[in-house]
């Protein structure tokens, strides 16, 4: 029975090995492909860089049988849906797109060549699909699934500074914020929490919102996920140092630029998330036929050199939960 558990332990190890090389050593594709990728930039860099890495895990390499046609709007602007028209003209087998705006942007412009989007919020609250489980059209894709874990931030910034009560929320114009500070509401109500809301459509209304708040107004920040806050989250960190107050984001990047903590998914491996759902699409796949996926991990990360500074102690249960911790 002994030696039987070993030759199966054995075939187990064996078969994980070569499993592994054959996704580390991928073959390359027989063709070159073009992929057309649509994105905001700025802070959403790493998403790119992990997308890199997960196509050339897969096999697709840069000037041998991949094309990439980058088109970076450097934020949000009037001429997002003229750059998407850009890109589908040009053909590519598929492509993708970063954040909601960007996704709505490639939607209007092609109803035939495969989209994959990323950073995609809530795809169904948003229109872009009616489900989960399958589209029914050209896209498909990687939602970071924004809305329905807002309540869970808000539960757990609310952990961390049991004392917080008046939170400062700055909610983007696009539909993704709109729906994240609904559900962060509902559980603003359960727990006793006053959200001040402050809408804002480019960085000098966030600016403007700020500089109109005098200190002790609110005695938290929640990032409200939307591509336009995230972008210029920057300011909503340097307000939370001036006043020595807790600032929940929902990136881990953010925590390493100073925030307390996040929650949420991680930019490079939704990046590589990405790329699989891609060569799936190369591979002969409809997008119809993939359902859209969920970050694959999600990490809680809290750092503690700026919960010194503003002079809360994160709880040991929360610690012993952390992903990352930011010294």
């Amino acid at each position: 029975m002994r030696n039987r558990f070993r030759h199966i332990t054995a075939l187990w190890v064996i078969a994980i090995v070569m499993a592994l090389s054959s996704v580390l050593n991928a073959a390359p594709p027989a063709r070159s492909v073009r992929i057309a990728v649509l994105t905001p930039g700025l802070t959403f860099g790493e998403i790119l860089v992990g997308f890199r890495e997960g196509l050339d895990q897969l096999g697709y390499r840069e000037g041998s049988n991949l094309i990439l046609l980058i088109e970076d709007t450097k934020g949000i602007g009037p001429e997002v849906k003229v750059q998407a028209q850009a890109l589908v003209a040009a053909k590519p087998d598929v492509v993708v797109t970063i954040g909601t705006s960007h996704t709505v942007a490639a939607k209007a412009a092609t109803s035939t060549i495969p989209i994959v989007f990323t950073w995609v919020g809530d795809p169904v609250k948003t229109g872009l699909v009616p489900s989960y489980s399958s589209s029914g059209n050209n896209l498909t894709g990687v939602s970071v699934y924004s809305g329905p874990l807002s309540g869970k931030r808000l539960e757990i910034l609310k952990e961390i500074a049991p004392n917080v009560r008046r939170i400062l929320c700055v909610v983007g114009n696009d539909s993704i914020a709109e729906v994240s500070f609904g559900i962060a509401q509902k559980t603003a109500d359960q727990f006793g929490l006053v959200l001040i809301r402050r809408n804002v459509a480019s960085r000098d209304d966030i600016i403007r919102e700020l500089s109109a708040m005098p200190k002790g107004t609110f005695d938290a920040i929640y990032h409200v996920p939307s591509s336009l806050v995230s972008a210029h989250l920057k300011l909503l960190i340097q307000r939370a140092k001036e006043d020595r107050i807790a600032l929940m984001a929902h990136e881990d990047d953010f925590v390493s630029a100073g925030a307390l903590a996040s929650y949420g998914a991680d930019y490079r491996r939704m990046g590589a998330q990405t790329a699989r759902v891609v060569d799936k699409i190369l591979s002969g796949v409809a997008p119809a036929e993939i359902p859209i996926q969920v970050p694959d991990k999600l990490f809680l990360a809290i750092n503690l050199a700026t919960a010194k500074a503003i002079g809360v102690k994160p709880p040991l249960t929360v610690l012993e939960r952390a992903d990352r911790i930011v010294e």
